[in-house]
């Protein structure tokens, strides 16, 4: 067995390794094994029996904790095991925070060190209480905006949206005794970014990875970034083929919004905003990826996330306000309305990836589906054609004329039409000539 998240293997010991026991107690436990090489082969401990009796009284008097020290005998020598339970309460070793993470053990410090001493606490960055900022600092007109959605979604009682401001903040779980927490001052303040380093957004096109041809910052409170956020993706960003529905006037947007929203809303209830970096979304031809710097919760992976389609938000307080604003409509469900939406909007189920400390959600636009190649005003002839060439990867002058049935003529003219739109390119010349799909695009769910 190799080492892991709960095992650590060690030849000898040292009383540095105090640190190691430290980590497990910190994080959710494990086993030092001393006398066994890094790949878990028995070599031997000297003087195993002084050790049995050392280790624990080291670790109470050093540590402050219990640790189960055993001894075991093979035929290649002994070792000893120390079994370390995960503590409730924050563990040091000489004024050291230590922290088993994967299969290393790190020293906690700075705002890694604030993060891991406020959830022994059982408290979550958001909900920190702020001093010398009251109720009467924050914006009249996104209490008014908040107030407005809330009504709507009937999330809150009918005599609270009459109160004061500062009793709407006591019923949202904004305040701890008399002072505003932070998650108050990130969703109200005209100006969170004087109390919190990176808390806005960025919104970039990309016609590939390092070639940015424009991008806007978002700033503001929350709740002004969503909205000001929706709004700039779906008039500059984000394209709506005009169709005609009779008289009517139709506009398809390449991505659902609904999806897109959620999307956003996650990234602001798991946005780590102790890390200073601000949210950023990336906007290609044929994809955009929301990502922000944050956790799910401890143990979780994107299956776990697929699977139960519920996690607790990494910034209750906020993702509380943003339920009871109606901007979410039932928390941890927004993985199942994010991939439905995907789904009847006839794109590709969106890529979720996550890290120890990143989170992004990917759509990918799926512009050769029917019902977008209708919207271009396509004949059926070349929507065909399209369809086929998704399929098969390429097309000729002779294919698109067979699966037609019509002359070398009309191939040529609705060909070089799909090229002037930018959805066929020419590769060759002659009668070796075939044509592709300017954007390439895999439908398939990538988990």
């Amino acid at each position: 067995m190799s080492e892991s998240q709960n095992i650590e293997y060690k030849q000898s010991w040292r009383d540095e390794y105090l640190k190691w026991i430290c980590g497990f107690a910190n994080a959710n436990g494990g086993s030092i094994f001393i006398g066994k090489d890094d790949n878990g082969n028995v070599v031997g401990v000297t003087d195993a029996k002084r050790l049995l009796e050392e280790i624990p009284n080291k670790v109470r008097d050093v540590l402050g904790i219990l640790a189960d020290v055993n001894l075991h005998t093979t035929n290649q020598g002994d070792f000893i095991e120390i079994i370390v339970e995960g503590y409730p309460y924050p563990v040091n070793y000489k004024g050291q925070y230590h922290y088993r993470s994967g299969s290393t053990k790190q020293e906690l410090k700075g705002t890694a060190l604030d993060k891991f001493l406020l959830q022994k606490k059982g408290k979550r960055w958001d909900g920190v209480p702020i001093p010398k900022v009251l109720a009467k600092d924050l914006k009249q007109e996104t209490f008014d905006f908040f107030r407005k959605r809330a009504f709507k979604s009937q999330r809150i009682e009918e005599d609270i949206l009459t109160d004061s401001n500062e009793h709407l903040l006591e019923n949202l779980q904004l305040k701890e005794n008399d002072f505003l927490k932070r998650a108050a001052i990130l969703l109200f303040n005209p100006k969170p970014e004087n109390f919190v380093t990176g808390a806005y957004i960025k919104i970039g096109y990309f016609e590939t990875d390092d070639d940015l041809k424009f991008q806007d910052e978002i700033h503001g409170n929350l709740f002004e970034q969503i909205e000001k956020t929706m709004d700039l993706l779906f008039t500059k960003y984000i394209k709506a083929p005009i169709s005609y529905e009779g008289i009517n006037r139709v506009e398809t947007y390449e991505y659902p919004k609904d999806a897109v929203r959620e999307a956003l809303l996650n990234a602001i209830a798991h946005k780590d905003y102790s890390g200073g970096v601000p949210i950023q979304i990336s906007v290609y031809s044929d994809k955009i990826i929301i990502w922000n710097e944050g956790q799910l919760p401890e143990n979780w992976t994107v299956k776990n996330l697929l699977e139960k389609h519920a996690s607790r938000p990494y910034n209750p307080d906020i993702a509380n306000a943003l339920f009871r604003s109606g901007y979410i409509e039932s928390w941890g469900r927004g993985t199942l309305k994010i991939i439905r939406e995907c789904k009847q909007a006839g794109i590709p189920e969106p890529i979720f990836s996550y890290d120890s400390s990143d989170i992004s959600v990917e759509f990918r636009k799926d512009i050769y589906n029917e019902k977008y190649l209708q919207s271009l005003n396509l004949s059926d002839r070349q929507v065909k054609a399209v369809l086929f060439t998704k399929e098969k990867g390429r097309i000729t002058n002779k294919e698109y004329q067979e699966i037609n049935h019509t002359t070398d003529r009309t191939a040529l003219r609705d060909l070089e039409l799909l090229m002037e739109l930018d959805i066929f390119k020419r590769i060759g010349e002659k009668k070796g000539t075939f044509y592709e799909l300017r954007i390439s695009v895999n439908v398939g769910y990538v988990g």
